[in-house]
């Protein structure tokens, strides 16, 4: 099989990978610690050939189109702030369920919105740009976030060392695809060590959903009663997320590449991953 044809066919390895996943779960419930443990090595494994495959060595050109960081900035933390608090208008009156999906759509995960942009074919090089001002932002002002539409006793329980855990995990692969870049532009002939490394992303991905369905096949069969009443503010954020980002473009003078279609879709799924492994 080609690379073309992995990636035409990705959507379909995922399925099986989580199909499988969940029926290893279900049937040997005492993998789950183990499954649990293996995830991190296997996402910094997936990061670091994502980011090799990006020109990190010149991020500055990406971090400094200065248009498209303010529409950043002001979209994820004054635009999408304001959606998400009407959407949660529309869940019940649960606290837990609420300060779920508040983590999810507030917080969203960095390493899988790095991964899912490379493979939907976005601008990644932009996307890393922009992701230490993003985790910096989200740190600072995820608190005052649930504060407005959480309440104190809420805010309480978030444990803020697990977003820091979340900042290693990017930083770790990112650290080390900058090593390895200087030492493939070293000699041209190393190259070939990237164009292998481009094989990477889904089989590594494929194996993170994995471990993820293993491990997580109890909360996902929680979560089934959940799911009718969470999916639609998913999907409403998707679309009010989507219509906000055109027009930030459009009042910017932004490029909007036809890939936009694909990240969407992977944006949704991205926070539904997000939410059943919370």
């Amino acid at each position: 099989m080609t690379r073309l044809a992995l990636e035409r066919n990705q959507v379909w390895v995922y399925l099986a990978a989580i199909i499988i996943g969940l029926g290893v779960g279900s049937a040997w419930p005492g993998v789950e610690s183990a499954f649990e443990a293996a995830l991190w090595p296997v996402l910094i494994v997936l990061l670091f050939a994502t980011f090799v495959q990006v020109p990190l060595l010149h991020l500055r050109d990406a971090f400094a189109d200065y248009r498209f960081t303010t529409a950043a900035v002001i979209g994820n933390f004054v635009f999408i702030p304001m959606v998400v608090w009407g959407l949660v208008q529309f869940l019940p009156d649960d606290n837990v369920l609420r300060l779920g999906v508040l983590l999810v759509l507030l917080v969203p995960c960095t390493d899988w919105f790095i991964s899912f942009t490379q493979l939907g074919g976005g601008d990644t090089a932009r996307a890393i740009a922009i992701t230490p001002l993003n985790l910096i932002l989200q740190l600072a002002l995820l608190p005052g976030y649930l504060w407005l539409f959480a309440g104190a006793e809420i805010t309480g329980a978030l444990r803020i060392g697990d977003l820091w855990h979340a900042i290693a995990i990017v930083l770790v692969p990112l650290g080390a695809a900058i090593v390895a870049e200087y030492w493939i532009e070293a000699k041209p002939a190393r190259s070939v060590v990237r164009d292998h490394l481009a094989w990477w992303p889904i089989p590594a991905l494929a194996v993170v959903m994995f471990l993820i369905a293993g491990a997580q096949v109890g909360a996902v069969i929680d979560a089934m009663s959940v799911l009718p009443v969470v999916v639609p503010v998913f999907i409403a954020f998707l679309v009010s997320a989507a219509l906000l980002a055109k027009a930030l473009a459009w009042v910017l003078r932004l490029p909007t590449p036809q890939a936009g279609r694909s990240r969407s879709a992977w944006e949704l799924a991205t926070r539904l991953l997000c939410f059943l492994s919370r």
